[in-house]
């Protein structure tokens, strides 16, 4: 999941664009549950994390393999893996200190290391000297701390031979007995059965988040049936645009007539304002996906002005650490997750359960609301005050999230807000409009 993907995903699209169309009764699956999708949206922070054996060289997980580290190296990795440090309660707390309320985690990455015990292939836990099954573990310190727990499921994988890596950018995975064809048939079920296996032993999922569609192998076709196979699996369980082959680029919208998911992502960027269809923005919190030495980690500005205007375009935030080799999440990560949570322990009023708007997200900064309430974001001010687009309804109040009283003029087509610079959040300050019914 970087840049690299960019050109990718133009060929996987085209060669979408050129399948035939199915009827209408083959694309049909079951829509979204209404309830599961508003109350994932209600939460709008959660915590990505990708991990794996790869975390011992630093490099990014799949992309990797066979450019930076050398396939046949990358691939035995897994026989030095030995996170011992791996706490799946501290990883819940962490994320719970956060303010973070759900957490998606890499089940299966392109390179096709699988973090459980699976019955179908040995390429998993079972191959690293730690031997713990890591989607048990943490499925079950998320059901603790009360935390949706979800996982991110490749559809590409380089590794697993059925899978065409012929068609693929992967390169050869390794060879079939008695020299078979790959059989993207036989692939799909593999795959199936794998998702299978972790819903039926560590669901509910909140989510299914799918990835690597855009490659030839995969179709139009395998996208509505895997679609139709997890709304079987758990008709409550949520599923991402990616387990089509709609999705436009690194914004991550969805093109009509594909099999649409329930949500778009919008990757490295946060996305346009949209409250018709939910959507995610998913973001590092460095630059790298996977663990990386000494990485660029983001501001506590940047983070809490990413997470709000998010937000305030009505979209979801799925924020991505890179855990260590050890297992611990890198401490100055930690540390600046506890203070976003800290941020959110004051202002999670304007985050939480809010939809985004009415007012769209500016230079100035972004809006929220809920019922009767909006929640201005303020992050930049001009000359003591910050001039707004106007509202179809009247203002009644306006104040700080503390209660402090604020001064307003609203006009027909705008409306100033002053704050005293000594009220005033260096990086976000929260006003509370309240509206008249």
């Amino acid at each position: 999941m970087a840049e690299q993907i960019v050109t990718l995903l133009i060929l996987g699209m085209l060669a979408a664009a050129s399948s035939p169309a199915l009827a209408e009764e083959e694309k049909a699956a079951p829509g979204v549950d209404a309830e599961s999708l508003a109350a994932w949206q209600a939460m709008r922070f959660g915590m990505f994390i990708h991990w794996g054996p790869v975390s011992l060289k630093g490099t990014e997980i799949g992309w990797s393999r066979g450019k930076q580290v050398p396939r046949e190296e990358y691939d035995q990795l897994c026989t030095r893996f030995n996170p011992v440090e791996f706490d799946a309660s501290e990883w819940g707390q962490i994320a719970k200190d956060a303010g973070m309320r759900y957490i998606v985690i890499t089940s299966k990455h392109h390179d096709g290391f699988c973090i459980w015990d699976s019955a179908y292939t040995d390429y998993d836990m079972m191959a690293t000297p730690f031997k713990r099954d890591i989607l048990a573990e943490l499925s079950v310190a998320c059901k603790e701390a009360g935390i949706a727990f979800s996982t991110y499921h490749s559809i590409l994988d380089w590794y697993q031979p059925d899978y065409n890596t012929l068609d693929a950018q992967g390169g050869p995975g390794y060879a079939l007995p008695s020299g078979q064809e790959p059989n993207m048939d036989r692939y799909q079920t593999y795959m199936q059965n794998q998702l299978r296996e972790i819903v039926e032993r560590y669901g509910p999922l909140q989510s299914v988040w799918f990835d690597g569609e855009w490659e030839k192998p995969w179709t139009i076709e395998r996208g509505w049936q895997l679609l139709r196979f997890c709304r079987e699996l758990d008709p409550k369980m949520l599923v991402n645009n990616r387990v089509g082959k709609g999705r436009q680029g690194m914004e991550g919208t969805t093109k009509a007539g594909f099999a649409p998911g329930d949500y778009d992502t919008p990757e490295q960027q946060v996305g346009a304002f949209n409250d018709e269809r939910a959507w995610e923005t998913c973001m590092t919190i460095c630059q790298q996906w996977a663990w990386k030495p000494d990485d660029t980690m983001k501001s506590l500005e940047e983070c809490i002005r990413t997470l709000v205007t998010t937000v305030g375009g009505d979209g979801n935030l799925l924020f991505n650490v890179g855990p260590m080799p050890d297992g611990r999440i890198e401490p100055r990560q930690v540390e600046r997750l506890r203070e976003m949570g800290a941020w959110l322990e004051k202002n999670g009023e304007s985050v939480y359960g809010t939809r985004g708007g009415p007012l769209r997200p500016g230079e100035w900064g972004c809006s929220t609301h809920k019922g009767n309430t909006v929640y201005v974001h303020v992050f930049e001010w001009e000359a003591g005050l910050v001039r707004l687009p106007g509202l179809e309804r009247k203002v009644q109040s306006a104040a700080l999230l503390n209660g402090s009283p604020v001064k307003y003029r609203q006009e027909s087509n705008h409306i100033e807000l002053r704050v005293k610079e000594a009220h005033r959040d260096p990086i976000d300050t929260v006003v509370v409009l309240r509206l008249v019914e």
